[in-house]
Order: C-alpha cells, then structure tokens, then sequence
C-alpha cells in the first residue's frame, strides 16, 4: 500500500471518529482569581478519541511519547507540535489549515473560520467534557479515568474507560490536553490553556473545571497530549 492510500484510509478512520457537538452555553470559572463568565458554544466537531501515537507518526514521522504504544495517547508534545499536527493533517485532507505563524516574531494566528483540524478552545472542552452535566465529573471517577489511583503510573490505551454521554472517551484523566486559548496574555504572555488530569494526578486533579497553562514551544511532558475539533 502506498503512502498516498495509507492517508486517505486514516482520514476516513479519523473522519468517523468526530462526534458532532450540539450548541449550547456554559459558565466557566477561574477559582484561582475568581472569576467567572459565560461562553456560548456553536456547534463543532470532537474527536472520540484522544490523538494516538501511531496517528501522530503516520503524518509527523516522529514517536515523541514516554510510554509508547500505538494506541495510546501521543504525549510529550508541546502546543505548537499539537496544531503543526494539525496543520499536516488539514492539509493532507483538502481542508484549509486552521493554524499559521511568523518565524521571525513566533506570533501565531489563529483563523477561526478555517474547515481544518485544530485544538478545541478550552470553552469547548468544557462543556463537551460536562455533556451536559453539571457536576465536576461526568461520572464516578474510576468508571471513566486513568489517574493516579488506577494507572499504574502509566498511559493507557485510549477507549478503555466508558465515555461521556457526547460518546468522547478519556475526557478526564490519562493524559491533560491542550486547548487553543492564551490563559491571560497580560500576565503569562503566550501561555496557553490545557484541560483533564492525567494518570498521574489524584482525584482531584481530574475535575471538568481544571485550569492550568504553560509556554506553547517549551513545555511538553508525559502526561500531556490533545484532541482534535473541527469546525462544521
């Protein structure tokens, strides 16, 4: 099989695999200033699964992640190789690149009428996380999280534990994932946002409403990967 039909049967696998996500509203919070406002979500697409190594290899040639298996989660990447992924694959499917950036000044630019892959905003995390919940947990927490008590201080394969009622695996725990946003450019500069837990945090780690933020070129660690969005 050739490279070019490897492709085309891995966006198709991938294309089947993006679950549509109905409008709505939530309210976001940020407990470590106190403050809280309200997003409203226009319908999108998700991806079931978190992205997985064997994924990422297939169109980066590069096994970046500690804990390897084809089927778990990519890990150790930074935000940029997140969305440079994302680019590749827009590109490789005939859709228009959601990502683009100067060299010379690093400023990234973000086109969100774009049809191509890209990390969800972190509202829309949130509340595909919740799927209509309102607790801090779509459900008992070992039922559908790989996290400290459980992992075995290791990744695990994505769709291992039961999904939210949206259909999307691994919204919480086994790895955190990126998401678009810049957390607070006046304070933090670039910073960008990353959602979930992980297999290493405890229970309280692995909560809808987490927040937390590092640089997008330098940060990367084994307990970090993303999910793929779309546009409709």
């Amino acid at each position: 099989m050739n490279q070019h039909s490897i492709n085309i049967s891995n966006n198709k696998a991938i294309s089947l695999q993006m679950v549509e996500i109905p409008q709505g509203q939530i309210i976001m919070r940020d407990d470590r200033i106190k403050h809280t406002w309200t997003a409203n979500i226009q319908p999108f697409l998700m991806a079931k699964y978190l992205v997985t190594q064997d994924l990422y290899f297939e169109f980066t040639k590069d096994s970046p992640s500690t804990f390897k298996g084809n089927k778990k989660p990519v890990e150790t990447v930074s935000w940029i190789q997140a969305v440079v992924f994302c680019n590749l694959l827009s590109e490789n499917s005939g859709f228009t690149p959601c990502y683009s950036w100067n060299n010379d000044s690093e400023e990234i630019f973000f086109d969100n009428k774009a049809n191509g892959y890209r990390l969800p905003t972190e509202a829309e995390w949130e509340y595909t996380c919740k799927a209509g919940t309102t607790s801090i947990r779509y459900s008992e927490i070992d039922r559908i999280a790989w996290y400290k008590e459980n992992s075995e201080k290791t990744t695990h394969d994505v769709g291992t534990k039961e999904p939210n009622s949206f259909g999307l695996y691994d919204m919480l725990g086994n790895v955190w994932e990126w998401c678009s946003d810049i957390y607070n450019e006046t304070v933090y500069g670039s910073y960008r946002i990353f959602r979930g837990g992980g297999w290493y945090d405890n229970e309280r780690g692995c909560m809808a409403t987490n927040r937390r933020r590092s640089h997008p070129t330098s940060f990367k660690i084994d307990d970090l990967g993303f999910r793929l969005a779309r546009n409709l």
